[in-house]
């Protein structure tokens, strides 16, 4: 450990006795008992997001949108309808409308991951997704992670929001000693092994080099299933606390799956039973139906910080599909004309 590193970790620790916070103690404690009991980092992969740096809210880069995009081209989609929106609803100026809508039409004509609009530069960010593993399987929540003060079943569930909307990327910012020590294994962190192409590798190491400083963003929840052959697969999207993830497998099994998989009358009343099974242990981390076994799962992610702040797509990371045209035209003047 560097001489730098160790003051880090000393100033969280110090910083931790000074609040006299027991909530924050008995957080670290679980913290470190994790580390214990889920020794093992398992990468899912790349993830993607939108950042902002507005002179008028200071001079720290903040997330504008979820970083949970499978794709950068995804981010880029959001992006453009955010801007296009931005023009439609938040301003009557001519002048910034026309600025918000070039933005618009370099979106729809090209990838790109950073533009200018209204002396607001926004930036297609780029994270790596992971979560803790131990002899068990995955890290499930933890006893002092927050979850909604009033947990319904009723309703669908929704993915997010994530709290990641207004996040500070600020490296200097570390949430108590264990995350530092985390993000202090993570630095040097990069692909390795024959399963990653040579460019995504080469990517990762340019990476640890110009983009040395780590964030870690908001942890996220999801549900995971374990395979045949003992492997652990993500099922639906990342959700802001346990009891949201918990709600979506009990969606999944209660109703979404049966018509996205066109069960049959004896399986689908057999899932819709084990739903209700399900709810009524109330924060239950795993659960098995037929020979199937599922999982509630922590989610982690990491993102890289450079001098100019954070990282972009790497040239590695893959799209599925190019830009393209998202929303009608629309004037400057705020005449929208369905093409």
């Amino acid at each position: 450990m560097s001489d730098g590193w160790k003051r880090q970790l000393d100033a969280l620790h110090e910083e931790l006795v000074r609040r006299d916070d027991p909530a924050a103690w008995v957080r670290e404690v679980d913290a470190v008992e994790a580390s214990l009991r889920y020794p093992h980092l398992a990468l899912r992969g790349p993830v993607f997001g939108i950042a902002v740096l507005d002179p008028a809210r200071g001079p720290r880069w903040r997330l504008l949108k979820p970083v949970t995009d499978g794709m950068p081209q995804m981010a880029r989609d959001g992006l453009n309808s955010h801007l296009w929106f931005t023009a439609k609803d938040e301003t009557d100026d001519p002048g910034v409308r026309r600025e918000l809508l070039d933005a618009v039409a370099v979106l729809e004509r090209q990838p790109a991951d950073e533009i200018e609009a209204w002396g607001v530069r926004y930036r297609v960010v780029r994270a790596d997704e992971f979560t803790r593993v131990g002899e068990d399987g995955l890290e499930p929540p933890r006893p002092t992670d927050p979850e909604p003060m009033e947990r319904s079943w009723d309703g669908r569930s929704r993915s997010g929001p994530l709290r990641d909307a207004g996040f500070v990327l600020d490296p200097r910012v570390t949430d108590g000693p264990a995350a530092g020590a985390l993000k202090l294994g993570l630095r040097t962190f990069s692909y390795m092994g024959e399963r990653f192409p040579a460019d995504v590798r080469e990517d990762s190491e340019r990476a640890v080099v110009s983009h040395p400083e780590l964030v870690l963003l908001p942890t996220a929840f999801s549900v995971a299933e374990r395979g045949g052959d003992g492997d652990w697969q993500p099922l639906g999207a990342l959700m802001p606390t346990p009891h949201d993830a918990r709600h979506m497998l009990y969606d999944g099994m209660n109703e979404i799956w049966a018509m996205l998989y066109e069960y049959d009358a004896a399986r689908k009343a057999r899932y819709a039973e084990a739903a209700a099974e399900y709810r009524a242990l109330e924060r239950a981390d795993e659960f098995r139906v037929d020979d199937r076994v599922f999982r509630i799962c922590r989610v982690q992610r990491m993102l890289r910080v450079g001098p100019d702040g954070p990282e972009t797509p790497r040239p590695s990371d893959v799209d599925e599909y190019g830009p393209m045209k998202m929303h009608p035209t629309m004037h400057e003047d705020g005449t929208i004309v369905h093409d």
